[in-house]
């Protein structure tokens, strides 16, 4: 039979404290989420305040006035302030001012118009390609009806800008609610086609191609000829065969070339100039720059709001039993300030870890990159793995090479024949040279890119060359081969 009992036993446990817990979270968010977690806690937490920056005189340079003219404009402003009334002498000249309003029957010169209201600017850039286009339709010349049509031509087109249901398809959800055939929606469609921007509305690249033509003036030189290349010939100007559209459209090397300019000045995809999405920028967390005693890493101190304990708030507490939800503010204020310092100190120490490393790179560009993994910045700054992980997830350092992520250091490697490691952004960078400097009409093959590699001291297998050029976004040889081969056809 099992009786109650109490034993005593010794054991270790780590226990992840509400200090802890929130200093990981706040090492693992980037710069644009921090500042969002910064000042939602300055609106809910009154005892914390933004240190804010001394104050600046921004009076105008031209309002400055010397000293002795200060002084002198004084002296004459204290006598003249003790006689306002002018004098037998003095003369009192009336001016009218040439750009004053006349006023108004009851005298008191205010106008009742709108030009008194400020102007007011309208952001449009956040504007998307719908908006756009229903914007035109409705100051256009349009009936209720067509304007309808038009909303939803407007709502079968792509990001692209081109119409993804047929005619009949839209006549015949519209004629649910309303009778419409298929005649009036190509009638909507052909004004569609003729908003901004040119190109819209079209159904195939070729039509979209020639609408933009079709916009250009009639006496410019080459546009029939162009429309002509967009109707029937776009597939001879991708492959860039020359001479088979010489040709078929029977013209002449100069004509043809003022032609093919115009069709290559068309967007093929009018609607991608409008985003809806708000591009989002990046903001470094770290800046690196160049001294005179080496590399000198910063924080980027205008990142993130600096904070403070409101001293008014916290002597109240303290001098007071009460009070306990602004004790529990204060304590809490007290937290976010020593886990942001955390915060600061370890994105230092580990950007200082991968500056010390990647000096070559820093100094000579990509092909000096060192092989580097999270364990040699862990052991080197004494911390976990897991930890450099989070400090380097969503981090940025601006360095006179451009803006990197942290992670961007990181990367596999490759055993060198000397027996040292070399990193996968060198072989890269070696391969993007190679290709670069190859002859065009006898591109180097993997395999012969392998071989040249393999002779400096790399050996890599072609499978890993071939995959290393397909990151890189360049074609193979035989595609390389064919593009030399119609650039000189």
């Amino acid at each position: 039979m099992l009786k109650p009992a109490l034993q005593l036993k010794l054991g270790q446990q780590l226990t992840m404290t509400p200090q802890l817990q929130q200093a990981i979270k706040l090492l693992q968010l980037p710069v644009l989420e921090l500042q969002a977690q910064v000042m939602e806690a300055l609106e809910a937490n009154v005892m914390l305040e933004q240190e804010e920056d001394d104050s600046i005189d921004l009076t105008p340079l031209d309002q400055v006035t010397p000293a002795g003219e200060a002084e002198t404009e004084s002296a004459e402003g204290g006598e003249a302030s003790e006689s306002d009334d002018p004098g037998p002498d003095d003369v009192i000249v009336e001016m009218e001012d040439p750009w004053a309003e006349s006023s108004t029957p009851s005298g008191d010169g205010s106008r009742s118009d709108d030009d008194d209201r400020p102007l007011e600017f309208t952001d449009e850039r956040g504007r998307d390609l719908h908006q756009h286009l229903v914007w035109q339709l409705e100051i256009s010349p349009l009936d209720p009806r067509q304007v309808w049509i038009g909303e939803a031509i407007v709502d079968a087109l792509n990001d692209d800008g081109y119409l993804t249901l047929t005619t009949a398809e839209i006549a015949r959800d519209l004629s649910a609610d309303l009778p419409v055939t298929e005649a009036d929606v190509e009638q909507v469609l052909a004004l569609v086609q003729t908003l901004d921007p040119a190109g819209v509305g079209a159904r195939t690249l070729s039509e979209c191609l020639i609408l933009q033509l079709a916009q250009l003036d009639e006496d410019t030189p080459g546009r029939d000829l162009a429309i002509a290349i967009a109707r029937d010939h776009l597939q001879s100007v991708a492959d860039k065969d020359l001479a088979t559209l010489r040709r078929a459209l029977g013209a002449e090397e100069d004509s043809l070339q003022v032609a093919l300019a115009l069709v290559r000045s068309c967007h093929p995809r009018p609607g991608s100039a409008f985003e809806g999405a708000q591009p989002e920028y990046v903001v470094p967390d770290v800046f690196v720059r160049r001294t005179e005693q080496g590399w000198a890493v910063e924080l980027n101190a205008g990142s993130v709001p600096r904070l403070r304990v409101n001293q008014g708030y916290a002597g109240l507490v303290s001098r007071s039993a009460d009070y306990a939800s602004l004790r529990a503010q204060l304590q809490e204020a007290r937290w976010l300030i020593r886990s942001l310092e955390i915060r600061n100190e370890t994105l230092l120490k580990v950007a200082r870890s991968i500056v010390q490393r990647q000096a070559a790179f820093l100094e000579r560009g990509d092909e000096a990159m060192q092989p580097m993994i999270l364990r040699d910045v862990a052991e080197a700054v004494s911390m976990h793995e897991s930890t450099i992980s989070r400090v380097t997830t969503g981090k940025y350092m601006h360095t006179p090479r451009g803006i990197f992520e942290f992670r961007y250091f990181f990367s596999s490697h490759v055993s060198g024949a000397d027996g040292e490691d070399v990193s996968s952004v060198v072989i890269r960078a070696r391969i993007r040279k190679l290709i670069a400097e190859e002859l065009p009409g006898k591109p180097l093959s993997d395999a012969q890119l392998a071989t040249l590699l393999a002779d400096e001291g790399v050996k890599v297998a072609r499978r890993t060359v071939a995959k290393y050029r397909e990151a890189l976004g360049l074609a193979a040889s035989s595609e390389r081969r064919q593009t030399a081969a119609r650039a000189h056809a």
